[in-house]
């Protein structure tokens, strides 16, 4: 390959590498990595010297990387990435404090369809509920079979 070809690629990995921070998905950096591997590869005498330049490259990239999480001049940056609002109680934020795990087991009564989602009634709580996946019709038996934080999880019986 000529010269310009190799400089070319060069500058198309780095360019690939910064538009993969404006865009995130990880494709545009894959892209720039290969391109500037194969901008290595292609600018070096031997195999093994283009593997080790590669590797350092990548040892870069990551130290740089870790780096940039360190330095005060680069915080603002991934200080815009992350949340700054606290959800709390006076503003209506709550947390679900009730535990369901006391339903475990028991038997009740569909009040709806569940399809698979939708209302039972467990001697006179009426709790959100999801079935397997399959169809359950209004009235039918259900039994609670898992329960996963506020997922509860029932089988028709």
């Amino acid at each position: 390959m000529g010269t310009g070809l190799v400089a070319t690629l060069f500058v198309i990995g780095i360019v690939l590498l910064i538009l993969e921070i404006f865009v995130p998905g990880g494709i545009l950096g894959l892209i720039g990595i290969i391109t500037l591997s194969i901008a290595i590869m292609q600018s070096v005498d031997s195999f093994a010297l283009g593997l080790f330049l590669i590797f350092l490259l990548l040892l870069s990239f990551a130290g740089l990387f870790a780096l940039s999480f360190r330095l005060p001049q680069t915080r603002f940056i991934w200080d815009r990435f992350s949340l700054k609002t606290c959800q709390t109680q006076e503003e209506g934020y709550t947390a679900p404090l009730r535990s369901y795990e006391i339903f475990l087991g028991k038997h009740g009564i569909a009040l709806c369809q569940l399809r698979p989602a939708g209302t039972a009634d467990f001697s006179g709580e009426r709790l959100d509920v999801v079935t397997e996946g399959v169809f359950v019709t209004t009235g039918s038996r259900v039994k609670v079979i898992a329960v996963e934080g506020t997922r509860v999880v029932v089988r028709q019986i």
